[in-house]
C-alpha cells in the first residue's frame, strides 16, 4: 500500500518525460525545415550547422523515448553513446565547413527568418532543458538528464548563432557566421566527450 504513491509519482514523471521529449521532437522537426530554408536563402554555415544540430536533437529525443520504455543499464549506455556519436559528426562537419568559409572569405546574406527562429528557439530550448533536468533528477534517469543537457546546449547554440546572424546583419561582420559555427564545434566536441565518458 505504501509503495503505490511512489509508483504513481514515477508513472507521472515518466509521462512528463515523454511529453517533454515529444515537444522537443516536434519543435526540431519544424526547425529542420525552417533552418534549411533560411540556410539555403542566406547561404549561412551557422544556420546549416544549427539545422544539423536540430537533426541530432530529433535523434536524441527519439533515443530517449525509446529508452524511457526500458531503463536497463545497457540500453542507457547505448543511448548516450548514440547521442555522443551524433555530436562527433556535427563537430567534424562544422569544423571543416567553417574553416572553408573563413579561408574563402565567403560572405553569407542576412536572414531575418534565421534571426527570428533562433531567438524563439533559444527561449524554448532553455525552458525544455530546465524541465528535463528536474524530471530526470526526480526519476534518477541518466539518459533523460543527458538529453536535457543536449537541449540546454541547443539553447546555447541558438544564442550563439543568433549573435552571429545579428552581427552579420547589423554590422556586416561576415566572419561572425562561421565564428558561430566554431562555437557549435566546441559544444559538439564537449558533449560527445561527455557522452562517451559515461
Amino acid at each position: 500500500m505504501g509503495g503505490e504513491p511512489g509508483l504513481d509519482v514515477r508513472d507521472r514523471l515518466l509521462r512528463r518525460g515523454r511529453h517533454l521529449e515529444l515537444a522537443t521532437l516536434a519543435w526540431n522537426v519544424v526547425g529542420v525545415v525552417v533552418l534549411g530554408v533560411a540556410a539555403l536563402a542566406a547561404r549561412s554555415v551557422a544556420l546549416a550547422g544549427f539545422g544539423l544540430d536540430s537533426l541530432i536533437e530529433i535523434g536524441a529525443s527519439t533515443v530517449v523515448l525509446w529508452e524511457l520504455a526500458d531503463v536497463a543499464g545497457a540500453r542507457q549506455r547505448r543511448a548516450t553513446r548514440l547521442i555522443g556519436a551524433a555530436f562527433v559528426v556535427l563537430a567534424l562537419y562544422l569544423a571543416v565547413q567553417s574553416t572553408v568559409v573563413l579561408v574563402a572569405r565567403f560572405h553569407p546574406h542576412h536572414s531575418l527568418l534565421g534571426i527570428a527562429w533562433t531567438a524563439v528557439t533559444a527561449v524554448a530550448m532553455f525552458c525544455l532543458a530546465a524541465a528535463k533536468a528536474v524530471t530526470g533528477a526526480a526519476l534518477d534517469n541518466p539518459v533523460l538528464r543527458a538529453e536535457g543537457r543536449v537541449t540546454l546546449v541547443d539553447g546555447v547554440l541558438a544564442s550563439a548563432v543568433l549573435v552571429g546572424l545579428v552581427l552579420n546583419a547589423a554590422l556586416c561582420w561576415w566572419w561572425a557566421d562561421p565564428a558561430a559555427g566554431y562555437v557549435l564545434v566546441y559544444y559538439g566536441a564537449r558533449e560527445a566527450r561527455g557522452a562517451f565518458a559515461r
